[in-house]
């Protein structure tokens, strides 16, 4: 999508201009971290504070000790790795991402984005460089939100998007709570998860970008302007559970079917506005092969460009919705559970990514259609 022609910002200092990250070192380290919650088919089941996320905890902090940092521990776990600079007053700039993953994750979603913050914490580190402000490299808890719904708990409550009650008492499916398993673990810090009082003057994320876009255009990195609005919604729909033998086609209050028409719409609607919408889960009651489903729960994932767009996504569907279920006799809710508005950078701190990616060849501008935890 082009470039800037102007930067914003002056090009590096002689003292980092010839600083080069070690790419089969970076690999290596990768590949190492992942030995905590590795999978037969070469994936990824680290939960947040499980035992595995434990371990890589461990792992990190002794790194990261190895580059001259200290570490701040915050009452949501989140972990900065510190190196201090001239100006020490300042607030640390900060580079990170997670290393929690889904139960059948990847090696490098979230795990890469602390790896290449590793590495550019090594590069610095042997060439002796203390950098203006500190450097903290970042461990952001439970940002895939796998085994303590919602995602990015961790870095939300840290920016005031939760309170710290909520993000501590999110449970398990198994009952544990997010402060239980911290302080299980050894990782329920003393330092206030607050962005004013432990505050960064900015934070940078390495992130795959888990789509095609990237491969489409032959281009390795993308140049990143900000991040869609997303909302995830619980739809339920109620009917009647009657026998599939006693009760006429005419007569049923078919909650299946409801949900089934809602699906295709969802669909539709997504491939019309060119936007992302998805129905991911779906769960019937009662589960029986010769009785109507009287209750069927469906999980919404909506994505677009803008908080307006988003608004207008939501009001078609839940139009479309209305119609259906009052066709079929049956009732319906939808309630959200996850609403992350749209996000635009700052431009200066783009046009830092935007000036590097040139000098490698890449100017390809996005936006990105995932959350992630900046």
């Amino acid at each position: 999508m082009g470039s800037v022609a102007t930067p914003m910002t002056p090009g590096l200092s002689p003292a980092y201009a010839a600083l080069k990250t070690n790419a089969a070192r970076l690999n290596a380290t990768l590949e190492y971290s992942c030995q905590w919650g590795a999978t037969p088919d070469g994936g990824m089941n680290r939960l947040s504070a499980n035992d595995d996320d434990k371990r890589v905890r461990d792992w990190f902090v002794a790194e990261t000790a190895k580059c001259g940092c200290v570490h701040k521990v915050d009452s949501m776990g989140n972990i900065f790795a510190i190196r201090p600079g001239q100006n020490n007053d300042l607030p640390p700039i900060g580079l990170g991402s997670h290393l929690d993953t889904q139960p059948t994750g990847g090696k490098y979603d979230g795990i890469l984005g602390v790896l290449c913050a590793m590495e550019v914490l090594s590069t610095v580190h042997e060439a002796r460089v203390t950098t203006y402000a500190p450097l903290a490299v970042v461990n952001w808890t439970n940002e895939e939100g796998a085994r303590f719904p919602p995602a990015m708990l961790g870095s939300g409550v840290w920016a005031g998007q939760f309170t710290l009650e909520h993000g501590q008492t999110r449970q398990s499916v198994t009952g544990e709570t997010m402060k239980q398993e911290l302080e299980r673990i050894g990782y329920l810090g003393s330092t206030p998860c607050s962005n004013t009082d432990n505050p960064l003057s900015a934070h940078f994320e390495v992130h795959i970008e888990q789509g095609t876009i990237l491969d489409g255009a032959e281009q390795p990195v993308g140049i990143i302007r900000g991040a869609q609005s997303v909302r995830w919604y619980r739809l339920v729909v109620t009917g009647r559970a009657e026998h599939t033998g006693g009760t006429p086609m005419d007569k049923r209050s078919d909650s299946l079917l409801v949900a089934a028409q809602m699906i295709v719409n969802v669909n539709e609607v997504a491939l019309r506005r060119n936007f992302r919408a998805t129905v991911s889960t779906a769960r019937s009651d009662p589960v029986s092969m010769n009785t109507i489903a009287g209750k069927v729960e469906l999980s919404l994932d909506l994505r677009a460009p803008t908080d307006q767009d988003m608004e207008e996504l939501e009001s078609e569907l839940k139009q479309a919705f209305s119609s259906i279920s009052a066709k079929h006799g049956t009732e319906f809710s939808m309630d959200i559970v996850w609403d992350s508005r749209a996000t635009y950078f700052d431009e200066q701190m783009v046009d830092c990514v935007r000036q590097a990616a040139i000098s490698q060849g890449c100017e390809h501008e996005m936006m990105s259609y995932i959350g992630h935890d900046s």
